[in-house]
């Protein structure tokens, strides 16, 4: 076969789509000029899924990227934290602190410490959502996390999943992509069914996808199955959640907190109402390990003052 003919084959063989893809995100607060910063602290979130590096200046929120992890946790950290750092013209050099969260946290080339996932996310759900948050649901790309802080962020208690993708992000783009819907719009269709489906029975991703097969061959619109999944996931982590017990100043956080058709069945089932925040909760780890970082940079500056 010549290059020509490759070319043409290459031509007519149509690019498949990703349904599943979400959208990577990098935001730079405008406001804020870091070169103004006694403390720059950046804290990397590596997880199974997606991947996430967080900026903060003197204790502040000033950055982020958010994007699909990779291959390897070095190179997904890395990859995160040059996303934020070219929309703000950083340099490594210019932080001062670097912490490791997340499954991939000990392999994160440049940080300085790693902390556990469950108490990052903590201390980042108490700085977006105000130090009434005492439950937080993190559910994360292939596990899901009930925990319990005080006033401060700091963990009581908690209870997390079984390593299975069901309840998961990693288990919603799996239905995505089979019901070729964009994920961003997984949630609001699901809403759009004249009655409520049961849930799917099936707590696994494979049976899962078998049984949402077998439903659109009974008749379902895509769309009803979109909410007896949707449903299924919501009774799933309320059952942890309930071993746990909620209490109020209930948050959300990981990359299926942006999905309506799981919070607010969720909602419905426990009969509170998450508190709303207008920073993405997906950076709710990586955020709570920058600002580990810059407290433990306040502590090191006062250690120095006093032995001076």
């Amino acid at each position: 076969m010549n290059s020509t003919s490759a070319q043409v084959i290459a031509e007519t063989v149509p690019e498949k789509k990703e349904f599943w893809r979400w959208q990577e995100t990098a935001w730079i607060d405008e406001t804020k000029n870091w070169k103004n910063a006694k403390i720059v602290t950046c804290g990397i979130d590596v997880g199974s899924v997606s991947s996430q590096a967080v900026l903060v200046v003197d204790g502040e929120l000033y950055g982020f990227n958010s994007m699909r992890t990779g291959n390897n946790s070095p190179d997904s950290a890395t990859n995160a934290l040059q996303g934020v750092l070219d929309k703000c013209g950083m340099k490594l050099e210019d932080i001062h602190y670097v912490i490791g969260t997340g499954y991939g946290r000990v392999n994160v080339p440049f940080a300085h410490k790693a902390i556990t996932e469950i108490a990052c996310h903590a201390r980042g759900a108490n700085y977006m959502g105000g130090n009434g948050v005492r439950t937080i649901l993190d559910m994360g790309g292939q596990d899901c996390k009930a925990i319990h802080c005080d006033e401060k962020g700091k963990v009581t208690n908690f209870l997390m999943n079984d390593k299975c993708a069901a309840g998961t992000g990693r288990g919603m783009e799996v239905i995505s992509d089979l019901m070729q819907i964009p994920i961003a719009e997984v949630g609001p269709r699901s809403f759009d069914v004249d009655v409520e489906p049961e849930a799917v029975s099936s707590v696994c991703v494979v049976f899962a996808k078998s049984e949402a097969l077998g439903l659109l061959k009974a008749g379902y619109t895509k769309n009803k199955v979109l909410a007896a999944y949707c449903q299924a996931m919501a009774e799933r982590v309320v059952s942890l959640l309930e071993r746990i017990g909620v209490e109020e100043g209930f948050f959300i956080t990981g990359g299926i907190a942006k999905n309506p058709g799981v919070v607010k069945r969720i909602e419905k089932l426990l009969g509170i109402k998450a508190i709303d925040t207008k920073v993405d909760s997906q950076i709710a780890g990586a955020l709570g390990a920058a600002l580990f970082g810059y407290t433990l940079m306040q502590k090191q500056g006062a250690a120095a003052a006093k032995a001076a």
